[in-house]
C-alpha cells in the first residue's frame, strides 16, 4: 500500500478514472446477463451478471470489467488475455462472483499488456481485483482501492470467490489517486472457501499480492520484480500462505514509497481494532537486491511489521535486503513479540541483510526496547543471522532471467523446519527444508522471468 506516488501516476489519472466507473463508462453502461460465450479474438468489456465462458484463446481486456453478484468468470487452461493499450483493462470480481481461473503447469493463464513485446511496462493495465464477503477489522464494508466502485467485506470467514490455479499477471499495478491503487493481485476480505495457488505477478507497478482482511489461504504464490510491496497485509488479514517467492530487481523500485518483501498493518492509524491482522506464513523465499551494482535507493526490508500488526513468519529464507531483514515498527508490534506470551512468531529462519538484520522502528517509544531483544527473541526460536547472502547456499538466487532458489548440498536450509502450534494445521505440507524449496523446483513451466529490458520497455 503507497503513500506517495510515481508522477506518472498523476498525468495518467484521467485515463484510469475515465476507465474505472461503472456508470460513466460507456462499454460499462449496461450489464451482460444470462451465459455469454467468448471466442477467441474477442474483446472483453462491461458489466456481466451471468456466467462468462471463454474458449481457449487471446482476449483484449478493454476498460474496467466487472464480473456481478452472482456471476461467474470461467477461463480455460492456456488462455492469454491482454490489456486494451488506451483504455487499461482490469478485471473485478465482485462480492458473490467468482473467478474459475485453471491453468496448468504446460498451460499457464497468463494476463499480460496489450503492448508488443520489448514495448512493455510495469503499469501497462490495471490487475485483477477479487472481492468477499470475509471479515476485516473496519466497523463498515470498505469500498476498495483502485478506483473501482465495489465494497467488500461481511462475516462469511468460508466465502469462496474461486480458483486461481497457476496464472501469471504481467505489468499490472496503476493509480486511480495517492494511496489508491490496483495491484497484480488485490484481494479484499476473500473468505477460505477461495482457491489461490501457482500464481506469478510480474514487473508491477505497485504491490505484487495485497490482502485487505479475509481469511483466504495460498500456496505457490511469486512476486517477481514488485515496484512496491510484494505481501501486504492489511484490514485484519488472518490467512495461511505456504510457499511464497519475493525476488527483487535491483534497478526497479517505486520511487515515492519503499519496497519491501512484506509490509503489514493493522490498519493504517495502528488501531486494535479487530480481527487483528496476523498473517501465518511459512517456506518463503525472500530475495533482495544485494547491493548489486546501480541498486535503487528505496529497497528496504524483507519483512515490515508495523502498526500494531500480529504475525507468523517461520521457516523461511532472508537474503540481501539493502536496509534490513527483519523491522518491528509501533509499540504494539514490538512489545507482543518481545513478550514471553507473544502471539507473533519469527522461528527457524535464515537472515541476512546488507545492513543491520534486526531492526527497531523510530516510532518504538517502550522503555528498553531495542534491535537487540528482537534478535535475542529471534535466534532463541531457531533463527540463524547468515554473515553473508552465499552462506545460505541457494543455487542462483540473484539471477533474474534464470533464478534457481533450490538449496545446493549442504546448504542448512534443506534441514529444521518445524511445525507446530500453528502450522500444525492441516492446510500445510509439513516439509523438512526452510524457505520456498527443498529438492523440487515447483516453478519449472508456468512461470516467466525472460524478461529484458529494451529501449522502450520488456
Amino acid at each position: 500500500m503507497k503513500i506517495n506516488k510515481f508522477l506518472a501516476s498523476f498525468l495518467a489519472a484521467s485515463i484510469i478514472l475515465a476507465s474505472c466507473s461503472k456508470k460513466n463508462d460507456d462499454d460499462n453502461s449496461n450489464t451482460q446477463s444470462g451465459t455469454v460465450n467468448l471466442k477467441n479474438g474477442d474483446v472483453i468489456t462491461g458489466n456481466y451478471s451471468g456466467k462468462v465462458i471463454l474458449e481457449e484463446g487471446t482476449y483484449t481486456l478493454k476498460g474496467y470489467v466487472y464480473i456481478e453478484n452472482g456471476g461467474s468468470i470461467t477461463i480455460p487452461a492456456g488462455t492469454v488475455i491482454k490489456s486494451d493499450i488506451t483504455r487499461k483493462g482490469a478485471l473485478i470480481i465482485e462480492r458473490g462472483a467468482k473467478i474459475m481461473a485453471e491453468g496448468s503447469a504446460n498451460k499457464p493463464i497468463v494476463f499480460t499488456s496489450g503492448k508488443a513485446v520489448g514495448s512493455r511496462n510495469p503499469g501497462d493495465w490495471g490487475g485483477i481485483i477479487i472481492l468477499g464477503k470475509a471479515k476485516t477489522n473496519r466497523s463498515s464494508e470498505p469500498l476498495i482501492e483502485g478506483g473501482v466502485n465495489s465494497y467488500y467485506g461481511g462475516t462469511d470467514d468460508a466465502d469462496n470467490s474461486g480458483i486461481m490455479r497457476y496464472v501469471r499477471i504481467e505489468f499490472a499495478g496503476i493509480a486511480a489517486a495517492p494511496g489508491s491503487e490496483i495491484n497484480g493481485l488485490t484481494l479484499g476480505a476473500v473468505g477460505s472457501g477461495t482457491t489461490l495457488e501457482y500464481i506469478q505477478v510480474v514487473y508491477g507497478n505497485d504491490d505484487a499480492f495485497e490482502f485487505f482482511g479475509g481469511t483466504v489461504n495460498a500456496k505457490y504464490l511469486i512476486a517477481y520484480a514488485s515496484a512496491d510491496d510484494d505481501f501486504d497485509f492489511d484490514f485484519g488479514y488472518t490467512g495461511k500462505i505456504q510457499f511464497g517467492v519475493s525476488l527483487r530487481d535491483p534497478l526497479w523500485v517505486d520511487g515515492g514509497d519503499a519496497g519491501n518483501g512484506i509490509e503489514c498493518d493493522n490498519d493504517g492509524s495502528g488501531t486494535t481494532a479487530t480481527p487483528l491482522t496476523r498473517p501465518v506464513l511459512t517456506n518463503f523465499t525472500f530475495v533482495g537486491p544485494n547491493n548489486a551494482t546501480g541498486t535503487a535507493a528505496n529497497h528496504n526490508f524483507a519483512n515490515r511489521f508495523r502498526r500494531n500488526t500480529r504475525f507468523v513468519l517461520n521457516n523461511s529464507v532472508l537474503i540481501g535486503w539493502q536496509k534490513g531483514g527483519l523491522s518491528l515498527e509501533s509499540n504494539g508490534t514490538y512489545e507482543d513479540f518481545v513478550s514471553s506470551s507473544s502471539s507473533s512468531e519469527f522461528k527457524n529462519n535464515l537472515v541476512h541483510a546488507v545492513t543491520a538484520t534486526f531492526k527497531l522502528g523510530s516510532d518504538v517509544t517502550t522503555v528498553g526496547a531495542s534491535a537487540t531483544a528482537i534478535q535475542t527473541k529471534a535466534t532463541t526460536n531457531g533463527s540463524v543471522l547468515l554473515a553473508n547472502a552465499a552462506d545460505a547456499m541457494l543455487t542462483t538466487p540473484f539471477n533474474l532471467s534464470a533464478p534457481s532458489f533450490l538449496p545446493a548440498t549442504g546448504s542448512s536450509a534443506l534441514t529444521g523446519a518445524a511445525f507446530a502450534g500453528d502450522l500444525s494445521n492441516s492446510f500445510f505440507t509439513s516439509v523438512a527444508y526452510k524457505g520456498a524449496f527443498g529438492t523440487t523446483n515447483w516453478m519449472s513451466g508456468w512461470t516467466s522471468f525472460s524478461f529484458t529490458k529494451g529501449v522502450n520497455g520488456y
